[in-house]
């Protein structure tokens, strides 16, 4: 019954977080912060995978449909919605979880053990709202942000690289990426990541936020947190596929 302790305990910790913040003009500034901390500097990442994530679909799509009977653009047709759908949502969630989110739950760990947060409660400040409500509103803005960049990376990669290898023509490319085109599955992957976003800040920030120990206890945090970040990006990965495309 350990499992549903802790779900308690993080439906407990999310509440807390959604009090009512004390001084609105201190939470804009943390929040500029955080878009700096957890968005733009995770766009240098997201934009070399994504860039060679798409080159690599090109090529291998390519290798699977050495058929003459079927069309090049078929091609660009399957970097795109493969982009769409599932790439520049929930893999790169993945990714920001794992760079993101264990870097969260260091960041307050750290602030635990060294009892920064129980300084901020002696000074009468909500600290599970002002470290983490920042981090959410950041994400949430930020990180649809990185999807569509995502998106456009991936292409790209996928352009050039069938065109450099000759797999594929640009006309040819280019077509499939406008044939049947649903303009919905950009939506569809937002509105996953907003999901996602969320479970980035908030799983590391309560596996960081309850640590108890030192050092060894921080890092075994944020190895937990990440793990159980990827499980429910999944889970809410099939849940919602379930619910918006089927």
């Amino acid at each position: 019954m350990k499992w549903l302790e802790t779900f308690g305990s993080y439906c407990l910790f999310i509440q807390n977080i959604f009090k009512t913040p004390e001084k609105a003009r201190v939470y804009y500034r943390q929040t500029i912060r955080e878009i700096e901390n957890l968005g733009i500097s995770s766009i240098g990442i997201v934009a070399i995978i994504s860039f060679f994530i798409g080159a690599v679909i090109t090529i291998q799509t390519a290798q699977n449909i050495e058929n003459p009977i079927l069309p090049k653009y078929l091609i660009g047709i399957m970097v795109r919605d493969t982009v769409f759908l599932e790439f520049s949502s929930s893999i790169i969630a993945l990714i920001l979880a794992g760079t993101v989110g264990s870097s969260i739950a260091s960041e307050i760990g750290t602030m635990r053990v060294t009892e920064q947060i129980d300084a901020l409660e002696i000074m009468g400040v909500n600290p599970a709202c002002f470290l983490v409500l920042p981090k959410i509103v950041a994400a949430l803005f930020f990180f649809p942000i990185l999807t569509l960049m995502s998106m456009g990376l991936s292409i790209l990669g996928g352009w050039l690289a069938g065109i450099l290898t000759g797999v594929i023509s640009s006309a040819q490319f280019i077509y499939g990426l406008r044939m049947a085109l649903n303009t919905f599955y950009i939506s569809y992957a937002c509105i996953k990541m907003l999901f996602y976003a969320f479970i980035i800040v908030t799983v590391p920030a309560f596996f960081g936020y309850y640590v108890t120990g030192g050092s060894i206890e921080v890092g075994k945090a944020g190895t937990h947190s990440v793990v159980w970040s990827c499980i429910l990006i999944l889970a809410a990965d099939l849940i919602l596929t379930q619910m918006m495309l089927v």
